[in-house]
């Protein structure tokens, strides 16, 4: 199954059948970011989505995909064969799709979703989720970006956003493509009434990039 393309036209929010989460292989100190973890996949699980994900069976992966797969959901990871020994202990979750690199598997995660949602995580977790913020401001995407702020953990850059749109590196307009909330409930909504209103660097169909053939076919999906 394809990731949809849901738009948000006057009145109509998006329809999510799958979603990428960005998370750890840590559950950090806090155990807020574990209880956030518990509760986006219990979000999922009630508003009857799918699950992609970075493969892994340890740390906010692991809570996750256990949450979401043990309530019926299907769940789909994808991982860098070089990492299946550092994150995959015993049995993998759900499906697990092999692939070369870290590159491949953000374009697969990519070509699998409706949407982009990122846990507190690590370098790992913040450059996934930076990369799908510029694809939407370069135009390869029209996706939405959410950012579950757990316990203020992604204060610094959020600021950090805003300070580029103050010095004159990121446009107001852009700014407004990554959306985020402090609960998982909170985001989903937020996330299912976005419509992205910044000026794309170039048009979709001038990317040519492994995701692509998934949106062209399925880019009326609401």
């Amino acid at each position: 199954m394809e990731g949809g393309e849901g738009k948000t036209v006057r009145g109509k929010r998006r329809r999510f059948t799958r979603i990428c989460v960005f998370c750890g292989s840590r559950t950090g100190y806090n155990p807020a970011f574990s209880d956030a973890a518990l509760q986006l996949g219990k979000q999922l699980v009630k508003r009857k989505i799918d699950l992609v994900y970075g493969g892994g069976s340890v740390g906010l992966m692991g809570l996750i995909s256990r949450t979401v797969f043990n309530g019926g959901r299907h769940v789909l990871g994808v991982i860098p064969e070089a990492l299946l020994p550092h994150e995959v202990l015993g049995e993998t979750i759900g499906d697990v799709k092999t692939v070369a690199g870290m590159h491949a598997r953000k374009s697969e995660m990519a070509k699998h979703a409706d949407a982009f949602i990122a846990l507190p995580g690590g370098y790992g977790t913040m450059e996934e989720l930076l990369e799908m913020i510029t694809w939407s401001q370069l135009g390869i995407h029209e996706k939405p970006v959410g950012l579950l702020n757990v316990d203020g953990y992604y204060n610094s850059l959020l600021a950090l956003f805003d300070k580029g749109v103050e010095e004159g590196f990121i446009e107001n307009s852009a700014r407004e493509i990554v959306v985020s909330a402090e609960t998982a409930e909170e985001l989903i909504t937020k996330m299912e009434e976005y419509a992205p209103l910044h000026d794309r660097v170039a048009r979709r169909q001038s990317w040519e990039v492994d995701q692509l053939s998934a949106e062209s076919s399925t880019s009326g999906h609401s």
